[in-house]
């Protein structure tokens, strides 16, 4: 790993929003943001990249990678489940396991948005139709997590044959971030094709105002972050070091999908992370409802209070370099 790129991604303000955040919460300084104003932020983040991915998607086609690409994060999303749930079941029980598992198979939209930010800084160039792989990514992950604990759970669980699939199934395919996503997406590809003036008047609202929402989300973040660490004792060493190496894990799959792809390094560097983070609240809130034997402390203080972090701080840069490494630059 490059100690420049390290430090280059931790001296940008999205990352030293997010540490004076962390900071306010281990010096007890009663800093704290409104509870609406998150939720707003975080549909505002939602809203802009998918409408600039769908102007992005525009321009591009569906042709050349963007179907195989797709394809491919789809597949990781099916498949990275599984291989948590075996790593897991070494000490956990099948709910936890499950749980978990759907967690690390899932993705993180804001790790997704800081790494664009990251190779918008280091003007390295990447395609918007990555977001099409963000906003597909998250539903298999949960529907993985639900199948694992219904084909391997106790048969003579209570309420097992109460669970509604119907519901279970719109949770995970429209959740309100994967519905945001795809909307945003779809409109900003209607925009560009029959309005493009549309694009035009868009740009102040999706464009200048990004980065510094991205700010202040992330300095909630690194206050609720900090606010979990508390909780990672709880858990356990045994995943303490599942919440750092599956990431790695997962980043390293990653990178050979990338060269099998052919990606370019902007490209491969979204497909990582995308494969390396891990959902602290659409994953979350789908088992806490279909899974309530799995403690919640479990998959929330790990993906939030441990992945999430080293993925912003550390995480990127190091998959950047790895990607440099592994998929040079044609230019």
């Amino acid at each position: 790993m490059e100690t420049s790129l390290v430090l280059q991604n931790v001296l940008t303000p999205p990352v030293l929003f997010f540490f004076l955040g962390t900071v306010s919460v281990l010096v007890r300084s009663d800093l704290e943001i409104p509870a609406p104003l998150p939720k707003l932020f975080s549909l505002y983040l939602l809203l802009a990249i998918g409408f600039k991915g769908g102007h992005a998607l525009q321009d591009s086609g569906l042709g050349g990678q963007v179907i195989p690409t797709v394809g491919a994060a789809i597949m990781m999303a099916f498949l990275l489940p599984l291989i948590c749930f075996v790593i897991l079941r070494v000490k956990l029980d099948v709910f936890n396991a499950a749980a978990i598992a759907a967690a690390y198979g899932s993705i993180s939209a804001v790790t997704f948005i800081t790494a664009e930010s990251f190779l918008e800084n280091q003007g390295i160039n990447f395609d918007g139709y990555m977001v099409a792989a963000l906003a597909l990514m998250e539903s298999p992950a949960i529907i993985v997590g639900l199948l694992l604990v219904k084909l391997t759970g106790p048969k003579n669980r209570p309420n097992s044959r109460n669970i509604r699939w119907r519901e279970i199934l719109h949770e995970a395919m429209l959740n309100g971030s994967a519905y945001l996503l795809l909307g945003s997406l779809l409109i900003g590809f209607l925009t560009a094709a029959y309005n493009p003036i549309g694009i035009e008047k868009m740009q102040p609202f999706t464009g200048k105002l990004f980065y510094g929402a991205e700010c202040f989300f992330l300095l909630d973040m690194g206050i609720v972050a900090a606010q979990r660490l508390p909780s990672l004792k709880k858990t356990g060493s045994f995943l303490i070091a599942f919440a750092i190496f599956m990431p790695l894990f997962s980043a390293v799959l990653g990178i050979l999908v990338s060269q099998a792809l052919s990606l370019t390094p902007g490209n491969a560097l979204l497909f990582v992370v995308l494969c390396s983070s891990a959902s602290y609240l659409a994953v979350p809130a789908a088992m806490r409802m279909t899974v309530p034997e799995a403690k919640s402390s479990y998959y929330i203080s790990t993906t939030l209070g441990l992945t999430f972090p080293f993925n912003i701080v550390v995480g990127i840069p190091l998959y950047m370099g790895l990607v440099n490494t592994f998929i040079p630059s044609t230019l």
